[in-house]
């Protein structure tokens, strides 16, 4: 399944969120891609169509997945 956010911290409330297509780092990269991995999550932004690993969130820290549904 594909993975459309990522909350990160164990306060919902309080959490980091990282959604695709979401500008990061005063706004020059857009967040292309979340990814689920054996170790973690990779979040994979986009500038110029040139795409970089930006942020590995641990297995171990606690997240909530929102995954992309379309109907």
């Amino acid at each position: 399944m594909i993975i459309r956010k990522i909350s990160v911290g164990p306060d919902s409330f309080k959490s980091m969120n990282y959604v695709v297509g979401q500008d990061v780092l005063d706004k020059t990269y857009m967040i292309s891609q979340i990814l689920h991995k054996e170790y973690g999550y990779d979040i994979w932004i986009l500038k110029n169509f040139e795409e970089v690993k930006w942020k590995t969130i641990s297995i171990h820290t606690p997240v909530v997945i929102e995954y992309k549904i379309d109907f």
